[in-house]
């Protein structure tokens, strides 16, 4: 029997057309919220935000509902290039010359805690999820290659030692392209499934116990000492919300919605290349993204298929053809692939901030979120679940640090931001393109 289609129940949202998806582990499908439940906290949202939040709270001893509109991972992070990238979408020295020194070093501290609590929970809940070792900047012109090294002296003052610069035609070690003239290599990054390790941490939660339910998305908050969470056919009771939808949650808290910017990216991965082939565009299967404003980000999967992601779409209209964007960048830097065939193309939305560094904060006391990690939500999306749960529990010191950072909404509102926005990216394009 087909699944009802109507206003109160539209067609359930199953994962995009991916190689993730299709190579993704087995996974229960899990039921609709149908009945009225009460828990200690109900989080909304299931992905790595979601989850990581779920999964701390849980260990905690908590009581976690977990809400989500589709499918376990069918955001951002199920959809995402898979790079382990430490730090956030602005830099120490950034976050310093604007918000001061103390603010700074707090946030410089936890910097590269995300990337440590990926690798616990896949240590500690045996997830399967191919990760690999090192992720790579790459410089396209001579500027960038001094803005790496100084970014290798910011993160020496912030304790992290790891980074390993490549001068020159030395980058040609790591990556088989004529395009670039340097890279720094972190030895502390990596690369992986990001749906699997998703769908791994929803089946660690569930060993604790908590309650995941799909096909449920949220059409209104109802605030007070205890909040109701009310979905078309449900209702959670819970002592504390988390909010965590970011691009893919729309309505439900309007007053955030006007200070980020849903964004689109687009990936493509190529037919199995063969071991040989795959070897000679990077031959110790390292993660790559450039330093362009509008990035370019690729990796090789275990099958030994080129993943390749790039630029950004504001908004929410995606292209039409996301093989016609995506695979005049990839053959930008391998030429070599111009035979090559195509097996999936896919697009996803991330969230934006005016000051492209991550939204914390609380609403009423007992409503949490964390959200626009601004295209750095891999790693940023795990320390935000831990500092929500230090939070809730009695800690919150690190969880402040963010809550304290400003965030202003876009210049021109939700009718000019798109268009604002395209056009500063078209400035910094420009700049990328004629190395100044």
């Amino acid at each position: 029997m087909s699944a009802p289609s109507d206003a109160k129940h539209p067609p359930p949202l199953e994962h995009a057309a991916s190689w993730y998806a299709a190579s993704a582990n087995a996974a229960p499908a899990r039921p609709a919220l149908s009945a009225d439940v009460s828990c200690d906290v109900c989080v909304v949202g299931a992905g790595f935000t979601g989850l990581s939040s779920a999964l701390h709270l849980a260990e905690k001893g908590l009581d976690v509902v977990v809400l989500e509109a589709a499918r376990v991972g069918y955001g951002a992070s199920g959809r995402n290039g898979g790079q382990i990238v430490n730090s956030y979408s602005r830099d120490m020295d950034v976050i310093e010359d604007k918000y001061g020194a103390e603010t700074a070093r707090a946030l410089g501290d936890m910097a590269f805690e995300g990337n440590r609590i990926i690798r616990e929970r896949i240590a500690s809940y045996d997830i399967e999820c191919d990760l690999r070792e090192r992720n790579l900047f790459a410089a396209c012109n001579a500027r960038q290659l001094q803005g790496l090294k100084a970014h290798q002296a910011l993160w020496r003052r912030y304790g992290h030692d790891q980074l390993e610069l490549l001068e020159g035609k030395a980058y040609r070690r790591e990556i088989g392209s004529d395009r670039y003239t340097g890279a720094l290599v972190d030895h502390s990054g990596g690369h992986l499934h990001p749906l699997n390790l998703v769908l791994g941490e929803a089946a660690a939660f569930e060993s604790l116990g908590g309650k995941i339910f799909e096909h449920s998305p949220v059409v209104s908050l109802v605030h007070g000492q205890t909040v109701t969470v009310k979905t078309a056919d449900g209702r959670v009771h819970a002592d504390r919300v988390v909010m965590a939808g970011n691009a893919y949650m729309s309505g439900v808290m309007p007053a955030l919605e006007g200070k980020s910017m849903p964004c689109g990216t687009q990936i493509i991965a190529t037919e199995p290349l063969g071991e040989d082939l795959a070897r000679t565009l990077l031959p110790n299967d390292i993660a790559v993204e450039d330093c362009n404003y509008l990035l370019d980000y690729y990796r090789l999967t275990r099958d030994n298929r080129l993943i390749y992601g790039g630029g950004v779409n504001y908004g929410n209209a995606g292209p039409a053809n996301i093989e016609a964007v995506i695979r005049p960048k990839m053959l930008k830097t391998f030429p070599q692939l111009k035979d090559v065939r195509v097996d999936y193309a896919w697009s996803g939305n991330f969230l934006m901030t005016l000051n492209r560094l991550p939204q914390f904060g609380v609403i009423n006391d007992n409503v949490y979120y964390a959200q626009g990690y601004s295209g750095h939500g891999v790693t940023c999306t795990h320390l935000a679940g831990r500092l929500i749960s230090e939070v809730m529990t009695g800690r919150d010191e690190r969880f402040d640090a963010f809550a304290g950072l400003p965030h202003l909404p876009f210049p021109g509102g939700r009718l000019l931001r798109v268009p604002l926005s395209a056009m500063g990216a078209w400035y910094y394009e420009t700049r990328d393109k004629l190395g100044i």
